[in-house]
C-alpha cells in the first residue's frame, strides 16, 4: 500500500538530513532504510519520524536523526570498515552503521539499555553489529583497530584509549565540550597523532562518563 504524502516516514528524516548539508546518498538511503520507528520508546512512535530528540531511559535522549546523518556521514564510511560506537542508545545509529560498514562494535554504559539496543537490532535482523555493556571511554581493545569511531557523548578531550584502537588514517568523530553545549569535530590519526580536520556543526550532547570521561554516578554493574 503507497504512503499517503502527509503521512510521517522515513523521507521525512532524508529531508532533514539533506537540508543539514548531508549528500552522501548511502547515507540517505540507510535513513530511508532503518524504521525509526523500530528504536524508539512505544510512547514516542508517534513522533519517531520528526527530526528532534526522543527522550529514552536513564534521562538520556536519542540524537537528532539529521545530527546523526551528519556525523555518520563525516566518517566517509564505503562498505568494509570495522566501527567502534560509544553510546548505542536504543540502536538507531548502530542500525544505520550496520548498513553502512562492514561490521560495528557498539558500548553502552547502561545494561538494560544495550539489552533493549541488542533486542532491537536482532528484530531488525541485523547481524554484522554487536552491543556489549561497560564503559565507552576504554573503548574495546580486544576488537581493535578500528577504521572509524563514533562518540555519542561529550567531553572535553578524546579518550586515549580511542586513538589508540583507531587504524592510521582512521576517522574518528566526537562531540568536544562540557556536555550542553559542544562543537562535533572530525578527527584523523596520522603518523603525528590524532589531527582535527573540521568541525562538523555545534550541538547539544549528553555528557560522556567513564575512566577517560566524566566520573560515573554509579557503578555499571549497580545502573539500571
Amino acid at each position: 500500500m503507497t504512503r499517503p504524502s502527509h503521512e510521517p516516514g522515513p523521507e521525512q528524516l532524508v529531508r532533514a538530513a539533506r537540508a543539514s548539508g548531508v549528500t552522501d546518498e548511502r547515507v540517505l538511503q540507510a535513513l530511508r532504510a532503518v524504521p525509526r520507528t523500530a528504536f524508539v520508546p512505544a510512547s514516542h512512535r508517534a513522533v519517531a519520524y520528526a527530526d528532534v530528540p526522543i527522550p529514552i531511559d536513564h534521562g538520556q535522549v536519542t540524537t537528532q536523526p539529521s545530527l546523526v546523518a551528519m556525523m555518520v556521514a563525516a566518517l566517509g564510511l564505503s562498505g568494509d570498515e570495522h566501527v567502534l560506537e560509544i553510546g548505542s542508545g536504543h540502536g538507531f545509529q548502530t542500525a544505520l552503521l550496520a548498513r553502512l560498514a562492514a561490521s560495528v562494535v557498539s558500548i553502552e554504559r547502561w545494561p538494560d539499555m544495550a539489552e533493549r539496543a541488542r533486542a532491537n537490532l536482532a528484530d531488525q535482523d541485523i547481524q554484522n553489529a554487536e552491543v556489549v555493556a561497560g564503559d565507552g571511554t576504554l573503548g574495546m581493545a580486544d576488537h581493535a583497530p578500528y577504521d572509524a569511531v563514533i562518540v555519542s557523548a561529550a567531553f572535553p578531550q578524546v579518550p586515549p584509549p580511542l586513538v589508540e584502537q583507531l587504524r592510521a588514517d582512521g576517522r574518528l568523530v566526537q562531540p568536544i565540550g562540557p556536555g550542553g553545549q559542544e562543537r562535533v569535530e572530525l578527527y584523523e590519526r596520522t603518523h603525528h597523532g590524532l589531527v582535527r580536520r573540521r568541525t562538523i556543526v555545534p550541538a547539544h550532547f549528553v555528557r560522556l562518563y567513564g575512566a577517560y570521561g566524566y566520573p560515573p554516578t554509579a557503578p555499571f554493574e549497580d545502573a539500571g
